[in-house]
């Protein structure tokens, strides 16, 4: 069973990285042109919000936290190296800055008609003053998906031989990303002297919007905290359980 889970944590990891690093080669096509991180993000939307992409994404992520769950509950100690730690960290922080972005795209598209572009969206991050916020976004969860793969990929000698590539493009991928997505700010702040006003479809349904990502969070925390508070109690009783044992024989 272990052996099984091990394999669905992999596969799906793998599709969310795979969404991650095309994600981040979009964002890095800004540096070229806006109109071309336009036409990269169209081919983008085209392939995750078919009805296999739908299923892969959200199934894979679905997978991934309920195994992330799963290994919460049932770990024994919290006694980690740094690099688990870290990858812990950014796992867990990764739903955090999605569920705004997921908001604000997916699911205005989904119930409201929202038809998101760069533009678009750069314009909404520059009037709410949140464009650090979609910088840092996909960071953890990149962090995340390396380190996890890496630590499948460290005991073959080809992935050995070929990790100082693998770590610069690790690296270099967030940061030419970064450079992209700042260029295409810059190109919609220098269309006008004043930006364009946010899409008016964001607007009228804003109240609505912000209620769902304070549920989504909100649900997200609980589960999180549950299963962290379970697994608790389940060491605690075992743990007496064994003492008890102990003490009789």
């Amino acid at each position: 069973m272990q052996t099984v889970l091990r394999r669905f944590q992999l596969v799906s990891g793998v599709v969310m990285l795979t969404y991650l690093f095309l994600h981040l080669i979009n964002h890095a096509l800004g540096i070229w042109s806006l109109d071309l991180a336009g036409h990269g993000l169209v081919l983008a939307l085209r392939l995750w919000r078919s009805a296999p992409g739908t299923v892969a994404l959200y199934g894979a992520a679905s997978v991934h936290f309920g195994l992330a769950l799963h290994t919460i509950y049932a770990r024994r100690h919290w006694a980690l190296p740094a690099a688990e730690w870290l990858r812990l960290w950014a796992g867990l922080s990764l739903p955090m800055l999605l569920i705004r972005h997921a908001v604000s795209t997916r699911l205005a598209s989904s119930l409201y008609g929202f038809q998101p572009d760069y533009e678009r969206v750069i314009v909404v991050l520059l009037t709410s003053g949140t464009q650090g916020l979609q910088l840092a976004l996909l960071a953890p969860g990149w962090i995340h998906g390396c380190l996890g793969l890496w630590f499948r990929l460290r005991h073959y000698a080809w992935a050995r031989r070929m990790k100082h590539a693998l770590l610069a493009l690790v690296v270099l991928l967030p940061l030419l990303s970064a450079v992209g997505f700042l260029r295409m700010m810059r190109a919609v702040e220098g269309k006008s002297r004043t930006l364009a006003p946010v899409d008016p479809t964001l607007v009228a349904h804003q109240l609505a919007l912000d209620a769902w990502r304070h549920h989504l969070v909100t649900l997200y925390l609980a589960l999180v905290a549950s299963a962290w508070i379970l697994g608790q109690l389940r060491n605690s009783v075992e743990r007496r359980r064994l003492r008890r044992n102990l003490l009789s024989s």
